[in-house]
């Protein structure tokens, strides 16, 4: 008995073979759709006065800034071996020995920042408030991230760590394991998967893309278009929560989440030995963990010092 889900072989990360066009581009393109039509949805229904040319513009700004920023971290931070830092010309081109392979990395951290500069430029070009754009696009975005993350879903890639439940997946791509060591052989033998003496074996792993997909997508949208939108207090309050929430899914959604290999754990104080690829210990964080902490730091300290602003302008009373 198979207690496990090979990844379906009908899946195929093109969308007309022989093309370079990715679902997962595609899943970018209807995230960016989505998000429009939630923002423009609220524009209308509390009359800001804004524009489709407006919100296209700001929009533009927004998201080559946010291409930028996520491809530029990646090449920062998430490249060990230092190779773009050596060839910066290489960080935005998308070819590889004569092959069109795109962009081979992209950060969401990298992404959020390049965004939030697009848009503050954007803002103050036009002369128009940042804190009351940030606040409609945080209500909207992360409703985009669960097709991003079927997107990761339907590339094979940014797998979660290994698994012995029964949804665990077989990913195609995903580094073997040698059965010299008694923890392969274990799980293996737990989800019936046979393998020879000294051979390598691909367990299944937690399907972290649709965790992911479900935290940071689904359930921090429900929270912030349902619940929170309807609190908002003051300018920033939305911003600041999106920080928190996103910050709070990522973080908990990372310990299923493989780390990179080049990196490792960023800060490992747990004791057992084992690889990355298997949970161990709550006291291992990854890079993306570190960042996820950062972001719910600075949502805290930013909801401080918008509420103070607020109350400085007389919007809100002090309390």
């Amino acid at each position: 008995m198979h207690l496990y889900i090979n990844f379906p072989s009908w899946i195929s990360p093109l969308v007309i073979p022989g093309l370079p066009i990715r679902w997962y581009s595609v899943m970018y393109l209807v995230a960016f759709g989505l998000t429009y039509v939630l923002v423009m949805y609220q524009v209308r229904k509390d009359d800001l006065g804004f524009t489709h040319d407006d919100m296209a513009s700001l929009f533009m700004w927004t998201i080559i800034g946010l291409l930028l920023g996520a491809r530029l971290f990646a090449a920062l931070f998430y490249d060990p071996t230092g190779y773009y830092l050596r060839n910066p010309w290489m960080v935005f081109w998308p070819f590889r020995s004569g092959r069109f392979v795109g962009f081979q990395g992209m950060s969401y951290h990298g992404g959020l920042t390049g965004a939030v500069v697009g848009g503050l430029l954007y803002c103050r070009k036009q002369k128009i408030s940042f804190l009351q754009m940030a606040d409609l696009f945080t209500a909207a975005i992360p409703l985009g991230y669960t097709f991003g993350r079927i997107g990761n879903f339907i590339n094979g890639e940014l797998w979660g760590r290994v698994t012995a439940m029964p949804w665990g997946v077989v990913f195609p791509f995903a580094p073997r394991f040698s059965a010299r060591h008694g923890w392969v052989r274990d799980i293996a033998d737990t989800v019936g998967i046979s393998y020879e003496t000294g051979g390598m074996v691909n367990l299944p792993r937690h399907p972290s893309q649709l965790y992911e997909a479900a935290l940071e997508g689904i359930l921090l949208w429900v929270v912030l278009w349902f619940i929170i939108r309807k609190r908002s207090a003051y300018p920033g309050f939305m911003l600041s929560m999106y920080l928190v929430g996103y910050g709070a899914a990522r973080f908990i959604a990372e310990y299923f989440r493989e780390p990179d290999s080049e990196l490792g754990f960023i800060i490992a104080l747990g004791r057992e030995q084992e690889p990355a690829a298997v949970f161990h210990s709550l006291l291992n964080i990854s890079m993306g963990q570190l960042f996820s902490a950062l972001m719910i730091a600075a949502g805290v300290l930013l909801a401080f010092l918008f509420k103070r602003r607020a109350v400085m302008m007389g919007i809100i009373s002090k309390r």
